[in-house]
């Protein structure tokens, strides 16, 4: 099955994946960054719009992990060794080093997923895709650029901000690009979550998510970004469409769907 074109979502950045997932690339005067780095079959996607652009794999500088899950980094070790650097929370680097079936055991989810597809037996299909794109065989990679805390990258282009946001995973990160109003929530806060059909801002199912009470926690830090104008910033999630109705407008939303 072909991968759906990208998609533009702001001046200068893309949408790339698929109904499953989403990684974005974000072009800027110093160079090509990537949010996230979807699954092993999205190469070619990602391929297919870099030469639209008279780019290559190569051309890609830094890639922003926003947590370890397989279905964000199956791209990593091709971006890796095409000279991008990775960088990710040290606490989810285990999970890159160590290969996607290791995520269970660093960040176990709080909950089976055996109630959710009781309950809702179409959501098969998300695991399902995965696995058909290889998501959980990618192979581990090691080498990442790691920090421990909120941190201004200023060797990526755009000097994006580092928003440790711990709960989804031990290492949840966003990444803001506040000169461009970017905010790039990863599984921190999505906007659709396949496993309890949700359409809208919410955190994402406790079958997937290590720590929901954390993740809830992780909204308020959102509330309190440090950046001129965060109300206005477009937040990019993980899952689902773009949310252009404020950051604290989302985070209201996500606290009134709650844990599920």
């Amino acid at each position: 099955m072909s991968r759906p074109a990208s998609t533009q979502v702001a001046p200068g950045v893309r949408r790339l994946g698929d109904h499953v997932v989403n990684f974005y690339l974000i072009e800027d005067p110093d160079g090509l960054v990537l949010v996230d780095a979807g699954t092993p079959a999205h190469l070619d996607q990602l391929r297919g719009l870099l030469a639209t652009l008279g780019r290559s794999v190569a051309d890609v500088r830094a890639v922003l992990l926003t947590h370890g899950h397989a279905d964000h980094t199956g791209l990593a070790r091709p971006l890796q060794e095409a000279g991008a650097d990775l960088w990710i929370h040290e606490r989810d680097a285990a999970i890159l080093r160590d290969g996607p079936r290791s995520g269970t055991r660093h960040a176990k989810p709080e909950r089976s997923m055996l109630p959710y597809l009781l309950r809702r037996p179409s959501a098969l299909a998300v695991p399902l895709r995965l696995a058909r794109d290889g998501a959980f065989t990618a192979p581990g990679v090691g080498g990442a650029r790691v920090f421990d805390a909120d941190l201004v990258l200023k060797d990526v282009p755009g000097a994006p901000q580092a928003l440790v946001l711990p709960g989804h995973t031990p290492g949840s990160t966003a990444y803001v690009f506040p000169g461009r109003g970017l905010l790039f929530t990863g599984d921190a806060l999505v906007t659709a979550d396949g496993f309890t059909d949700r359409v809208g801002p919410t955190i994402v199912s406790r079958c997937f998510t290590h720590d929901s009470g954390g993740a809830l926690a992780a909204l308020d830090r959102l509330d309190e970004l440090a950046v001129e104008g965060a109300r206005e910033l477009l937040l990019l999630p993980g899952h689902g469409e773009p949310f252009a109705g404020g950051v604290q407008d989302a985070t209201r939303l996500a606290r009134r769907f709650g844990v599920h």
